[in-house]
């Protein structure tokens, strides 16, 4: 039987800062804020 992989993938910070910079530009595309929103939503508080 093979192991799961657990879900306790984070996001890294520096991809966090990316994500959080998307979110704030008013340039960004819907589908880049949602992706971005999934993203920080995966970061360890």
């Amino acid at each position: 039987m093979a192991k799961s992989r657990s879900s306790s993938r984070v996001t890294s910070k520096g991809v966090a800062r990316k994500a959080s910079a998307v979110l704030r530009d008013g340039r960004s595309s819907a589908r880049n804020k949602s992706v971005a929103a999934s993203a920080l939503s995966q970061r360890a508080k």
